[in-house]
């Protein structure tokens, strides 16, 4: 599977532990932005199916586009007439910033155990010295935890902010 939800677990734990710098959203979208070239190589079947933006240069570059668009989406929140969602306010440049990078360099990070078409550190070597560190089960395992463990965080805090309005 191209874009896989996997992904997102570590997301979910960072921005439970950091709230108010790591944009969740920011996070994903960067995530799926880079597996959108295996998408795509996977659909014309060329190889190697994770290319240049499974590399740390090729991530930057998709954590800042990412960057980009959120910039050009929130110049369009403020002056079009889209319907506003209850207390709900756009994260700020700096924690979609981080969300960014921090979904664009994990991504690699992850995906450097598991792919063996993946040459993080191109082009400056092509060697990948992640490769096979952890079984695929086990970081399967502690993504999948990691999300469950991120959800609890939030729900706790949900929970505690309810208490302290009560």
């Amino acid at each position: 599977m191209p874009i896989t939800p996997f992904h997102f677990g570590p997301g979910a734990l960072l921005h439970a532990i950091a709230p108010r710098h790591v944009s969740f959203t920011a996070f994903c979208a960067t995530n799926v932005l880079i597996d959108l070239e295996s998408l795509y190589n996977l659909v014309h079947q060329r190889s190697p199916v994770h290319a240049f933006f499974h590399t740390y240069v090729g991530a930057t570059l998709a954590a800042l586009a990412c960057v980009l668009a959120f910039l050009i989406l929130a110049k369009a929140w403020a002056v079009l007439p889209l319907p506003r969602l209850r207390d709900w306010k756009p994260p700020s440049l700096r924690q979609v910033a981080i969300g960014a990078a921090l979904g664009a360099y994990s991504h690699v990070a992850l995906d450097s155990l598991m792919h063996r078409d993946i040459a993080p550190l191109a082009p400056v070597t092509t060697d990948d010295a992640l490769l096979g560190l952890v079984s695929l089960g086990t970081l399967h395992w502690a993504c999948l935890l990691a999300g469950m463990l991120g959800l609890a965080v939030l729900g706790v805090r949900k929970i505690l902010a309810g208490a302290d309005t009560a």
